[in-house]
């Protein structure tokens, strides 16, 4: 039994043998800018639709739901990243306060969250993509612009992008995040042209039924799962992000101030432009005419008359989703190499270009990895899936809070969370909630992934790992 609960030092999380250190590059604007431009994103320039259909114009208490659960998870998130500023985010912080077996399932659940993320998000970059070329005169072949669900063969544009990206990460992570936070002011300008053109056409008439599909998930006729807690727990795909800000805490200059600003500080900006965007989309037009449609701003911006104003959303979003890709497609590499690093996963894929400072080997592998799923997935049933191992780690995080506050209650905490012994609690309930809410074949498939991880934990990273062997993790 003791095996299984194995647990790394706290006192020794940030000590790292040469070469497989990561070097600290980054400060909080990079942070706020890193978790702006993986929160907003696919979730508000394609999800809203996907989400409208599942609710209505119910979809607002949806985004509502989804902000209140993803706020308590957080602000445990900012105490758990201050206290334990290294790479690794949920995954470490389960390592050092609940174990090597749980951590296992943590890091497992976060491996299909980042990739499947990423993913989604270059599939939903493709639609808006292809519909701006579209808009311009130039019109792909849909062989190669949809996978097989949508009668193509690959999702190519998809496919590209994930490797753009990758490309930048490669190059520095000081480097792409500029870019980054260039690129997220692009997005922010490009949503507030929506809603100066969308909020005069607000018609209360197009919220009634304001709750068509009822509160609670429930089977339609068509055999969809619908209400406004099965929207939640699709468009709660939208609201994280900071999470992987709390991947970056070895590569902050200062993570004692700059986390939490980056965390809570995202968080918080995100929550506003989400509500205002999905109150001026579903107020302008019946959530009926946009619910299908993988870019519904442009769509709604067409149908008001804007085509000029249509085409510069298609614009910004083929610009700024790549901020979502290169947000998670960080978190990603991190993951996987600060799992290389404790020996879970082999060691070679945890060694740093001594260069740009960048695990190069681990990020090209997770490219392969997501560009492949991009390229034949469906939007919906990935956004699905990713939810289900991103809830997984906010309950992990906000157990390692509570625990760590009865276990160690004296330890200097350089950020408290505030009522933590509310928050936690409704963190965990709330992501317990959004779990149930979640389609079935989609909770399916999660324990499916986790018992795959399971058998592979048993077969060699039990084994494997540098606490087995007696060495530092």
């Amino acid at each position: 039994m003791q095996t299984w609960l194995r647990r790394k030092s706290i006192d020794r999380v940030t000590v790292h043998e040469e070469g497989r250190r990561l070097v600290p590059t980054l400060s909080w604007p990079h942070l706020v800018a890193l978790g702006i431009g993986a929160i907003v994103g696919t979730g508000i320039y394609t999800l809203i639709g996907v989400g409208a259909n599942l609710a209505g114009p119910a979809v607002l208490l949806s985004f509502v739901v989804a902000g209140v659960v993803c706020a308590c998870a957080a602000l445990a998130y900012a105490e758990m990243a201050t206290l334990m500023p290294a790479a690794g985010s949920a995954y470490t912080y389960s390592y050092t306060v609940l174990g090597e077996s749980i951590a296992w399932v943590v890091g497992w659940s976060l491996i299909l969250e980042y990739s499947l993320v990423v993913s989604t998000v270059a599939v939903g970059w493709s639609g808006y993509a292809v519909g701006f070329l579209k808009g311009m005169g130039v019109e792909l072949p849909t062989m190669l612009t949809v996978g097989p669900h949508a009668g193509g063969l690959i999702n190519l544009p998809a496919v590209l992008i994930t490797f753009v990206v990758a490309g930048l990460l490669i190059a520095g992570t000081r480097e792409s995040a500029t870019l980054n936070a260039i690129l997220v002011v692009v997005k922010v300008i490009a949503l507030a042209v929506f809603v100066a053109i969308a909020l005069p056409h607000f018609d209360a008439t197009h919220l009634e039924p304001f709750m068509p599909y009822g509160f609670v998930k429930s089977m339609g006729a068509d055999g969809v799962e619908r209400g406004v807690m099965a929207a939640a727990a699709i468009i709660f795909f939208a609201f994280y992000g900071f999470d992987a800000i709390s991947t970056a805490a070895e590569e902050t200059k200062n993570p004692g101030r700059d986390l939490s600003i980056g965390i809570v500080g995202s968080m918080i900006g995100c929550t506003l432009i989400y509500i205002v965007v999905a109150a001026a989309a579903v107020g302008a037009m019946s959530y009926t005419v946009f619910g299908q449609s993988p870019e519904p701003l442009a769509l709604i911006l067409r149908e008001l008359g804007q085509g000029t104003a249509a085409k510069v959303i298609a614009g910004a979003a083929v610009v700024a989703l790549p901020t979502v890709l290169l947000a998670f497609l960080y978190g990603q590499s991190r993951i996987f190499f600060v799992m290389s690093r404790d020996g879970l996963l082999p060691r070679g894929l945890s060694k740093v270009n001594p260069r740009t400072g960048t695990p190069v080997a681990i990020t090209v592998f997770t490219a392969v990895l997501v560009a492949a799923l991009a390229g034949v997935a469906r939007l919906d049933e990935i956004a699905a899936l990713a939810n289900a191992g991103t809830l997984a780690a906010f309950i992990a995080v906000a157990v390692c809070l509570l625990v760590l506050r009865k276990r160690d209650p004296n330890r200097p905490r350089v950020f408290r969370t505030p009522a933590a012994w509310l928050v936690g609690p409704l963190a965990i309930g709330g992501c317990l909630y959004l779990f149930w809410s979640l389609p079935r074949t989609t909770q399916l498939w999660f324990l499916a992934w986790n018992a795959i991880g399971v058998v592979v934990y048993l077969l060699y990273s039990r084994r494997s790992s540098l606490l087995a062997k007696g060495g530092d993790a």
